[in-house]
């Protein structure tokens, strides 16, 4: 996902994403919905002291004190953070997260809200990071506005760990000829608001526009559950989300009746966790924590354990994306 900020400049710059086909195990993951609330009982590390963790010197002292990292994210994103049936978080970030915090001696504590919040939780200290399949771009970096050119904001830093393009899908058995974003023009697309998804749209509606064709109609929308709702109930012939996403629900929803995927993903680029660009430290902290992981096979079992290994990265870079 993105904020509310586009990680390319015009659709015309969209590529054919170099992540490959990612096999969703459905069997072992379960569909969850967030709330605005905090989740007490989210997927932390039990790591013990932070003394016995190779990384914890390389933490704030704050932090350290603390025990704790608090993360900001949306967790209504199967598979990427999600509630199981028992409420608890699950998925690719809080496992990623959980074998972090056993290299850097803390735990983290994952805390709900809506996306397009995310940034400005960090900016008000009420997060220390954001992890939430947040898509790391120049624009998010500087504190652009995507949609303006203008500046809103400090900006962040990333730490990237992931590597994840978008697609679309629709009503099994009710593709309408869709394949490319270019068929989309005279549909009605649902999308959650402010993420990259939702910038591609309002770029190709007003390409649709430009080239006389008929207008893409884009309903916007909280989570990207309630998109896939409007969709099933045939207000709206498409939804986009990122491709992990849109595999997970398609391998799942109404057991792999309801959806399916058109077309190839585009835009693949890098998730990164978000850290205000004050919190060098943390930040540092974080890269460091993800390489390692990288390094020692625990990454690798993480993503293969939720189906997505073409999305897997050999270098956690800061600011990696474009």
């Amino acid at each position: 996902m993105t904020a509310s900020t586009t990680r390319r400049t015009t659709a015309t710059r969209s590529r054919l994403a170099a992540v490959g086909s990612i096999a969703v195990a459905g069997a072992l993951l379960l569909t969850g919905c967030g709330d605005q609330t905090k989740n007490n009982d989210s997927d932390s590390t039990d790591n013990g002291t932070a003394s016995a963790a190779p990384l914890a010197d390389k933490l704030p002292q704050a932090l350290r004190d603390k025990g704790v990292i608090k993360v900001g994210s949306d967790i209504a994103y199967a598979p990427v953070e999600f509630k199981d049936d028992s409420g608890k978080v699950v998925g690719i970030d809080p496992d990623i997260a959980a074998a972090m915090g056993k290299q850097l001696g803390v735990d983290f504590q994952f805390e709900n809200a809506t996306f397009d919040t995310l940034i400005g939780g960090l900016a008000s200290k009420r997060y220390d990071i954001a992890m939430s399949a947040m898509t790391d771009t120049k624009d998010r970096q500087e504190g652009i506005d995507g949609d303006t050119g203008k500046k809103v904001g400090a900006g962040v830093d990333f730490v990237d760990y992931f590597t994840a393009g978008v697609s679309l899908y629709t009503n099994k058995g009710a593709t309408q000829g869709i394949k490319t974003w270019d068929d989309l023009c005279g549909k009605t697309m649902a999308v959650q608001r402010n993420t990259f998804s939702h910038d591609l749209a309002k770029e190709q509606a007003e390409k649709c526009k430009k080239d006389g064709k008929a207008a893409l109609k884009i309903e916007d929308f909280a989570t990207n559950p309630e998109a896939e709702t409007r969709m099933r109930s045939k207000g709206a012939d498409v939804v986009s989300a990122d491709f992990p996403i849109a595999a997970y629900s398609v391998k799942n929803a109404g057991g792999g009746k309801y959806f399916e995927i058109v077309g190839d993903q585009v835009e693949a680029g890098p998730y990164g966790i978000a850290v205000a660009k004050d919190n060098t430290e943390l930040r540092d902290a974080l890269q460091a924590a993800v390489q390692a992981i990288i390094d020692n096979g625990e990454y690798k079992a993480i993503v293969e354990k939720w189906g997505v290994a073409d999305g897997a990265v050999t270098e956690s870079k800061i600011n990696g994306g474009s």
